[in-house]
């Protein structure tokens, strides 16, 4: 399986750039997997659809501005999708084109304001 498996369009306007103020607003699909249908409701409906004995799973995660483009040495653009801060100024990333970039390969963000250099390269990440 490749992370470009997950590649999908998804038009600039249907993505939240802010919270709802009152996030209890906020919409619900509802599947339904018997009938085969989908439902589009509001949050505050979520009542109607737990039963006892259900588990709901809250994903308090943030998101960080974290897509960033630069160029290698030899002048070609490249993207990073940083994940995961391992420590310091360390980074887990996608990056596109991946197959492009090698270990010590280095990329220049911002004119020269960052730089970087690639470190590893994740086993399955490809």
């Amino acid at each position: 399986m490749k992370v470009s498996d997950f590649n999908y369009y998804l038009p600039e306007e249907l993505i939240a750039q802010h919270p709802l103020e009152k996030r209890d607003s906020s919409r619900l699909m509802v599947l339904d997997r018997k009938k085969l249908t989908i439902e589009d409701k509001n949050f505050t409906d979520i009542l109607n659809y737990l039963k006892p004995g259900d588990c709901l799973v809250r994903n308090n995660t943030k998101v960080i501005p974290a897509r960033i483009y630069g160029k290698k040495e030899t002048g070609a653009n490249v993207e990073f999708l940083l994940l995961n801060n391992i420590e310091g100024d360390i980074w887990e990333s996608i990056v596109k084109p991946g197959n492009k970039l090698h270990i010590g390969s280095k990329v220049i963000f911002g004119d020269g304001i960052l730089k970087a250099e690639i470190l590893e390269i994740m086993e399955g990440r490809n």
